[in-house]
């Protein structure tokens, strides 16, 4: 064999363990890299192209130490999916939060510069979403993947949800001037519990919420258990 031949052998090693990588990273943490919706999906995915691409054509790293990267890459990103999934602290620094930035026809300029919104950018996401002109905007919400989400005159007011992922939107809370202790004393009169909760929407000025099914499912495993029981002891 060849010197060139076990180059290129190494080479399409690294190229086929790189995409058995990205497929079980997509298999493990869901498909929101493959149409990125926050920072963190995005960077997972800007890294993940990085260390195949640097690392495949490198004869000084073998393949051992590529699928070390891996692993550990693959850890990292599920750890901050984690954190960011149960701890607010930790979606707010990963993902940032929505960003008024038209409020009733006023184009707030100091959150556009603070963003980098320059004014043809805005004036372009205001016509993807419908919007001609600046004064029939009641709200344009600067959303955390960079699309602008539209209120004109006349239309409901709330597009935002209340509860994700068993986490509070202070967000929404602001806008329609409600705290906590509210949205909590809702949950608890509906039977659950914050965390319990997937999402919850706030429609016509009530709460609808939307839980986990983590509750239910013992109930069903127990009766699925109890008929194989059955079905067994019946062939006896």
């Amino acid at each position: 064999m060849t010197e060139s031949m076990i180059i290129y052998g190494m080479i399409f090693a690294k190229l086929a363990i790189g995409l058995l990588a990205i497929i079980l990273q997509i298999n493990l943490m869901g498909k929101g890299n493959l149409a990125p919706t926050s920072a963190l999906d995005q960077l997972q995915n800007y890294v993940l192209g990085g260390i195949i691409g640097a690392i495949i054509y490198n004869d000084q790293i073998g393949i051992l130490q590529f699928m070390l990267v891996l692993i550990l890459w693959t850890i990292l990103v599920m750890t901050l999916k984690f954190l960011k999934g149960n701890l607010r602290f930790f979606k707010t620094v990963l993902d940032g939060h929505p960003v008024i930035v038209i409020e009733k026809g006023v184009v707030l300029t100091e959150e556009c510069m603070r963003y980098g919104i320059q004014a043809a950018e805005l004036k372009l996401k205001l016509r993807g979403a419908g919007s001609q002109y600046v004064k029939d905007v009641k709200r344009a919400v600067l959303e955390q993947n960079g699309a602008l989400t539209v209120v004109q005159y006349g239309e409901d007011n709330i597009r935002f949800d209340l509860i994700n992922d068993g986490q509070i939107n202070t967000f929404t809370l602001d806008l329609i001037e409600k705290d906590k202790e509210w949205l909590e004393q809702e949950v608890k009169n509906k039977g659950y519990t914050v965390k319990e909760i997937y999402i919850a929407e706030y429609i016509d000025g009530e709460v609808v919420l939307y839980p986990y099914e983590k509750k239910h499912r013992p109930r069903l495993v127990q009766k699925v258990s109890d008929k194989v029981s059955d079905k067994v002891s019946h062939i006896k």
